[in-house]
């Protein structure tokens, strides 16, 4: 996001004299409504003349709304409102979230004579930061120093936290720091009051509230600095004897990689075993040691680091099997009942929207069969034609619960598949390029191992990776013998972590080409 500052405020109409106006500024489901009348009801209880209207949009996530409020004193006679705020023409921006401040910004409606400000810091990506394939969130940090140089007063704080904290929304506590804020000729009582007219949920708003209060008078405590990033959570093993006897056999190989990887390896280990079995993390580790081999201390065995990483995300890719497997684990039910907040009594109702592709079905299917079958473009059709359809599964059902569960349970069947022969056959041919490159282009080798970042995800989504996966290293192999080889691979794969379509890759291979004298 690209912030400017506003333009100068507009000159006061004398015939405004009095009105305040104030916009929320929030997205779908922050209680935006809720808060416009908490504000409408404490300006009329406090008697104001008071007008709100709302605009609704769908410029990010679920729809960001523009709540509109004027208000003036009963003393003003017959006042005329607007309908929606203008720029430099506004005394109140609340934001309900961080990226809600930057647009507030940037249409003008914050001003530095007149506005004060008043955003919560956490953030809630836009679709336009979840459809990008690397990190496409935006930098927090740029609307945060834009928004003091633009706001005559700021209160920036996490409303969100300190709301969660006490047990309720958002809406409460950035209606508590508006109160704190001082931006309205209220006393707190009167904001309290209007809380417990609405009826609703009184005393956990209320305690949000507060909180919301407390951070716009005192600001956000400051938070100590981690002492050392956080490690991976590795869980203890469970199961029969043989199994944990045969897990710990593997462990003990980790001890004999460098120190600086076995933190990494054992993450990696345990992702893979958990993907398919203790057989299959042998074979990680095996694929893992013979890199580690050509590995030296004098690189700091960076190339043995990323191999743990990489070469397990390879391994434990995302099959129909996996996903099923995954959609049926305990774990999941009750993060999406924490998420949810489900009451004791409470019923919830959990559909998963499944949409396979004759690819996905083709490679459940027998390695042989599977062959036969795909460079059939007349099965293919068939195949395409009876399953490639939405699917909407209830998994709270047991009928929709069972579907998965034996389909995630089919494990055992995964390494007969079409799919897998695939997966090990691309793992292969990746790591003998890394291998290629030792140890004389050891900088070309990590590079080559950090590509593999671009292959994510199943389905359509996996297909394009995979697109984007093979055209960086095809462009790798023109800069192979460039001392600055790395550097333009690393260039590449960013490029082509930048958008989806992959139109940025697309013209630095051009770029790559003009000068590595390809066609």
């Amino acid at each position: 996001m690209s912030l400017s500052l506003p333009l100068d405020a507009q000159p006061a109409d004398p015939a405004l004299d009095g009105i305040i106006k104030l916009a929320v500024m929030a997205v779908g489901g922050q209680g935006g409504g809720v808060l416009t009348n908490w504000i409408e009801g404490l300006a009329r209880s406090e008697g104001y003349h008071c007008q709100a209207t709302s605009v609704a949009g769908v410029a990010q996530r679920t729809g960001a709304t523009i709540y509109y409020i004027e208000m003036a004193p009963g003393t003003v006679a017959a006042p005329v409102f607007s309908l929606a705020p203008s720029a430099g023409d506004v005394d109140i921006i609340i934001a309900a979230e961080m990226m809600e401040a930057g647009r507030a910004i940037m249409r003008g409606f914050v001003t530095p004579d007149r506005t004060t400000l008043i955003a919560s810091s956490h953030r809630m990506l836009a679709v336009s930061e979840k459809t990008v394939p690397g990190d496409g969130m935006a930098s927090s940090e740029e609307v945060k120093a834009a928004a003091e140089l633009a706001a005559h007063k700021l209160v920036l704080a996490d409303m969100d936290a300190a709301a969660l904290r006490v047990g309720s929304v958002i809406s409460a506590s950035l209606f508590g720091a508006l109160a704190g804020s001082e931006a309205l000729p209220f006393p707190r009582e009167a904001f309290e009051e209007a809380i417990r007219a609405g009826g609703k949920g009184v005393e956990a708003s209320l305690r949000a509230f507060a909180a919301g209060y407390e951070l716009a008078k005192n600001g956000e405590p400051e938070k100590a600095a981690p002492l050392r990033p956080a490690k991976a959570e590795i869980v203890a093993p469970s199961g029969p004897k043989g199994s944990r006897d045969a897990y710990s056999s593997l462990e003990a190989r980790i001890a004999s990689l460098p120190e600086p990887c076995r933190e990494m390896a054992r993450a990696g280990l345990q992702k893979v075993v958990d993907f398919q079995d203790c057989a299959y993390g042998g074979d990680y580790l095996d694929r893992l040691e013979a890199l580690a081999a050509k590995d030296s201390v004098d690189r700091h065995f960076k190339l043995t680091r990323e191999a743990a990483k990489y070469i397990a995300n390879a391994m434990a890719y995302d099959d129909v099997i996996r996903v099923a497997d995954l959609k049926t684990r305990p774990q999941r039910f009750r993060r999406i009942e924490a998420e949810m907040k489900l009451a004791d009594g409470n019923l919830l109702q959990l559909t998963d929207y499944l949409h396979p592709r004759a690819e996905e079905i083709i490679g459940l299917l027998p390695a042989t069969l599977g062959v036969k079958l795909d460079a059939d473009p007349v099965w293919r059709a068939r195949i395409d034609r009876w399953f490639n359809r939405g699917r909407r599964i209830r998994s709270d059902s047991l009928r929709g619960f069972l579907m998965l569960y034996v389909l995630g349970g089919l494990r055992g069947w995964r390494l007969k598949t079409l799919r897998h022969r695939m997966e090990q056959a691309h793992l292969d041919d990746w790591l003998k390029m890394v291998s290629g490159y030792l140890p004389d282009r050891y900088g070309m080798a990590v590079e080559i191992l950090k590509c593999r970042r671009l292959i994510k995800g199943y389905s359509d989504t996996h297909a394009r990776g995979l697109t984007k996966f093979d055209k960086v290293l095809a462009g790798a192999r023109l800069v192979e013998g460039r001392d600055d080889g790395p550097d333009w691979v690393a260039r590449l794969r960013e490029a082509a972590l930048k958008d989806e379509k992959g139109a940025d890759l697309d013209g630095a291979l051009k770029t790559v080409e003009s000068f590595a004298g390809a066609g």
